[in-house]
């Protein structure tokens, strides 16, 4: 008792044995993870269907997990299906065999042609993987492989999961797996091996038996017969009996300048190389019994012309190369290019020795200079064209372009220079070019490019070839130099310029399109102007409304020139002065001059009398019924100037200058005085045409909306029409009261021009000579993809494949969107050009498939359609079934296709080979087959016997999976057995 009231002396360290392991917080974690995505518990589906693996939807989620520090992914496998009945669930699921041990003996979907490892091996339609998270890292050793499956299968206990749960080991290149499925009183282990030299006891059927017998270790006898499914897969690489049908270019024939000018308008298509590889053809026995093939290392039953069941798949070619693809990856590579023009041809040739240098130096001092001659052939563009002229000669046979290939190309951009003088139409559209479709016409408004027949489009094919073809970026500079020649050229000889259409920029067009219109239109002005004299009263036959947009330069000056005539004793510069080419601009007649009352007083309502007694100028027709207010004359309408075109770029400056004029009260105005000249414009003319008018006679005309009339009883009880300017017309400091105010009587022939076409044609030239070459791709880039995406559905029409016409139809909405911006992305057009030779690959794969099948060469109407029909799905499947078999149409030449193969490399064999008795060419018939060796032999073996007592419960399915080629030998079984009765 003393030793018990004694104070311990030693104190014990309490081990808490409750704590969870590494081990125990994995399984956990595995269990969490089921529970999540609610596979516990079990499971029941509709039964498979025939192809669903292949024509259904998979879908899959995945989770991380880790053990210790080593962290694991898990992934949800599963095929997408409509959940049965609730009520027949129910009963069902007592005590029902789970759904995976059900799908090992669906025969259904043996061998499908595009499913995960898993699927194709064990028929499974749901399963879990557990495998490393790294790709590097792998479970190698034994004991780790087995403490995963241990823990899996408790998970699995735990939870009631009747899913299928796999663990992957060893390195992830080999596919190995492991796992178990675990159901009401039975469990399925998957085990698999995986060799790379195959025993040879285990290369036929025979073998293969005997393994999987040993494997279930059925103790009864006889053992119920075994199920067996059996694939050979032959593989046909050698095409040489049928040629690849694209012709690729003469490239030899381009260089040396021998093609013709059509082909500078027309893009390549088609693959270099033939873009199908190979032809697998897969021929099956699905549902044999054991006993009635034999398959030994002796003797083999299984003919593939017997198979009941053929199938063919196609292998590409990996990225072949296509022609369209490559010329314009090429154009896009133009775009990433620094240098100038100046850098690429070399500044040396732009040099020329002694005097003629110094006069085109010394241009504008000469302007200064006293003359005998006049001055306007003294111009500095008239020496600068001259200059370019010595350039281009001092240059001679060092050009990047063959002389030959630039006049072709000259000639095909420039029809009109063919005869000895250009054409003096607007437009030249060459003939050459059949008319697009309506909906390609209009693609370029979606793309921004140019329409189709016109000149930008032509030349931004010709770019494109010459820089495939005739020297790369410095042939596209020389060209681009030529082309800004020919510009200039025509600017100074009043040449319109061919392939574009008149009248104001195309602001739906690229850029270059835009400024290409717009020299045209200062040539239709200056054109107009300078053989204004020289025209006849008689052709001018068009009106001039305010704001007519088709009206052309050419009338405006046949209106001019009409009034001029009527009007010889005019004050003020005369139509020849205008008319002359070297007049830059027509200055306003001051307010000093006497103009017998055309002051300011006369532009002001109200004002002197002599203001109705000015002489009319500028008419052009009178206005219908309409009369002036002050005195009832006839209201005429007077001959206006045209709007000023305008590019994208000049808007956008317009734009800018206006918005830096902020929102003050003077920048307003301001702003609202800049925008108000071409009104000030038509007002001064009005004026001219109407002496005497009110700004209500103005507005009657020019915007009737404004005037505002209404039916009054006078004092005499008429009725009659009173009219008057509307609220906006009356508003204080209104710009339209100002400017009619500050308006004078001037004829339009008179006024300063609204668009003075020489500056602008100026500015458009020296914009023209100072695009490098990558400024000029990127202009042109969208004209390019704009012909490649008609091209393409050119060969498509011919084709008609289905996958194709969606995938341009991809191709255009994308291209849309990113080619309207002024800077597209680089990584965005190549987006485009690679799904452009994507779908020339899908073409050049249908005609490769086409001639290969002969459909062709098909005699009766049914047969070509079904080849047709067959070549099709094969480039829209995975594997396609041949009708048949081998006694089918397509069957038969497949079969010849092998036996055309197998003599040609017979006849290939060395002669020691061949060296046996009998004569070298019987020998070679005995020794040829119809097929080579099968490449993959790929066999199912099924059976349901009881495991692994006598006495265990039925039904124990049981299936082995078995897969050899020339460098791999596959294994994958799975046992069930019973584990209530062992």
């Amino acid at each position: 008792m003393a030793a018990d009231s004694e104070p311990e002396s030693e104190v014990f360290e309490i081990t808490d044995f409750t704590t969870a392991s590494e081990w125990e917080r994995f399984i956990s974690k595995v269990e969490e993870v089921l529970n999540d995505w609610k596979l516990i518990g079990p499971s029941l589906g509709k039964p498979l269907e025939k192809g669903i693996f292949t024509s259904g939807t998979w879908e899959e989620r995945s989770d991380e997990i880790s053990f210790a520090d080593f962290r694991f992914s898990v992934t949800h496998h599963y095929l997408v299906q409509e959940s049965p009945d609730k009520e027949r669930k129910d009963e069902e699921l007592e005590d029902a065999i789970p759904q995976s041990m059900q799908d090992l003996l669906c025969m259904n979907n043996d061998f499908p042609p595009r499913a995960h490892c898993l699927v194709r091996w064990y028929g499974l339609r749901e399963f879990v993987v557990i495998a490393p998270a790294a790709h590097s890292d792998a479970v190698l050793s034994e004991s780790k492989c087995n403490l995963l499956l241990s823990s899996i299968s408790i998970a699995l206990g735990n939870t009631g999961c009747q899913v299928p749960l796999f663990v992957q080991i060893h390195h992830k290149w080999r596919r190995m797996y492991m796992g178990e499925c675990q159901g009401p009183g039975v469990r399925t282990d998957f085990e698999m091996v995986h060799l790379r030299k195959v025993p040879s006891q285990y290369t036929h059927l025979s073998g293969l038996l005997d393994i999987f017998k040993s494997k279930i270790g059925c103790p009864l006898t006889p053992l119920p017969p075994v199920s067996i499914a059996i694939r050979l897969t032959y593989v046909l690489q050698d095409w040489q009996q049928y040629f690849w049908p694209q012709q690729p270019p003469d490239i030899d024939a381009l260089v040396g300048g021998e093609v013709g000018g059509l082909e500078f308008g027309k893009l390549p298509f088609g693959a270099c190389e033939d873009p199908i590889s190979e032809l697998h053809l897969a021929t099956t026995w699905p549902h044999l019994t054991e006993g009635i093939i034999v398959d030994n290392d002796v003797y083999s039953d299984l003919d593939p012309v017997q198979a009941p069941h053929w199938s063919v798949r196609v292998r590409k070619a990996d990225n072949p190369q296509c022609l369209l693809g490559d010329f314009v990856t090429e154009f896009l590579k133009i775009c990433r290019r620094k240098e100038s023009t100046d850098e690429i041809l070399g500044r040396s040739t732009f040099e020329e020795e002694g005097r003629e240098v110094a006069d085109i130096t010394h241009a504008l001092s000469k302007l200064t200079e006293p003359a005998p001659v006049p001055i306007h052939k003294l111009s500095v563009s008239n020496m600068v064209h001259t200059a370019k002229k010595k350039i281009r000669k001092h240059r001679g046979e060092e050009s990047p372009l063959n002389s030959d290939v630039l006049n072709t190309i000259l000639l095909f951009l420039f029809p009109d220079a063919v005869s000895e003088k250009p054409l003096d139409g607007t437009t030249s559209i060459d003939n050459s070019i059949p008319a697009p479709e309506a909906g390609d016409y209009t693609l370029y408004n979606q793309f921004k490019s140019a329409p189709s027949d016109s000149l930008t489009y032509k030349l931004a094919l010709c770019l494109c070839m010459i820089n495939f073809y005739h020297g790369g970026l410095k042939g596209v500079a020389h060209l681009w130099q030529e082309f800004v020649l020919e510009m200039r050229f025509r600017w100074e000889n009043n040449f319109l310029i061919p392939g574009l259409a008149s009248g104001s920029p195309d602001l739906r067009c690229c850029l270059l399109h835009q400024k290409l219109q717009m020299l045209n239109c200062c040539i239709e002005r200056k054109k107009a102007r300078d053989e204004g004299k020289k025209t006849s009263l008689s052709d001018s036959t068009t009106s001039a409304y305010p704001g007519d947009a088709g009206k052309t330069g050419g009338q405006l000056g046949l209106d001019h020139l009409r009034d001029t005539e009527k009007e010889k004793g005019e004050v003020g510069k005369s139509w020849d002065s205008w008319s002359d080419s070297e007049e830059e601009f027509f200055e306003c007649l001051s307010d000093t001059e006497d103009l017998k009352g055309n002051g300011q007083e006369s532009g002001k309502k109200g004002g002197p009398k002599e203001m109705a007694n000015l002489k009319p100028e500028g008419r052009l027709h009178q206005h219908g019924k309409l009369t002036l207010l002050h005195n009832g004359g006839p209201l005429y309408i007077p001959v206006t100037q045209e709007p000023a075109p305008m590019t994208e770029d000049l808007l956008e400056e317009q734009s800018e200058v206006l918005a830096k004029l902020g929102t003050s009260a003077e920048g307003a105005h301001l702003r609202a005085r800049m925008q108000s000249a071409c009104l000030l414009s038509d007002m001064e003319s009005f004026k001219a045409a109407n002496p005497g008018c009110f700004l209500e006679d103005f507005v009657r005309w020019y915007s009737p909306r404004d005037y505002i009339e209404e039916e009054v009883t006078d004092e005499k009880g008429n009725v009659v029409l009173k009219g008057e300017l509307s609220a906006r017309m009356k508003i204080p400091s209104n710009m339209w009261v100002e400017a009619w105010e500050t308006a004078k009587p001037v004829p339009a022939r008179r006024q300063r021009r609204l668009f003075d076409d020489t500056r602008e044609a100026e500015k458009v030239l020296h914009y023209l000579a100072m695009q490098k070459p990558a400024d000029l791709a990127r202009h042109l880039l969208p004209c390019v993809i704009h012909a490649a995406v008609l091209k393409v559905k050119e060969e498509e029409s011919l084709e008609n494949i289905p996958s194709v016409k969606k995938i341009i139809k991809q191709i255009i909405a994308h291209s849309s969107k990113v080619l309207h911006f002024p800077n597209p992305e680089d990584k965005k057009l190549e987006e485009i050009i690679l799904q452009i030779t994507t779908v020339e690959a899908i073409i050049a794969r249908a005609r490769s498939l086409k001639a290969k099948f002969g459909t062709e060469k098909c005699e009766h109407e049914e047969e070509k359609e079904g080849l047709e029909r067959f070549v099709s799905c094969l480039l829209e499947q995975p594997e396609v079934s041949v009708t048949g078999a081998g006694r089918g149409h397509a069957g038969r030449i497949i079969h010849k296709l092998f036996v055309n193969a197998q003599r040609a490399a017979a006849v290939a064999l060395p002669e020691e080979e061949l060296k046996k008795s009998g004569c070298p060419e019987e020998r070679r018939q005995t020794l040829v087959s119809d097929f080579p060796p099968p490449a993959g032999r790929e066999l199912i073996l099924r059976a349901t016997v009881p495991r692994p007592a006598p006495y265990s419960k039925a039904p124990a399915h049981s299936r082995m999976y078995s897969v050899l080629t020339k460098e791999d030998f596959r294994l994958a079984g799975a046992f069930s057995s019973d584990t209530s009765f062992l």
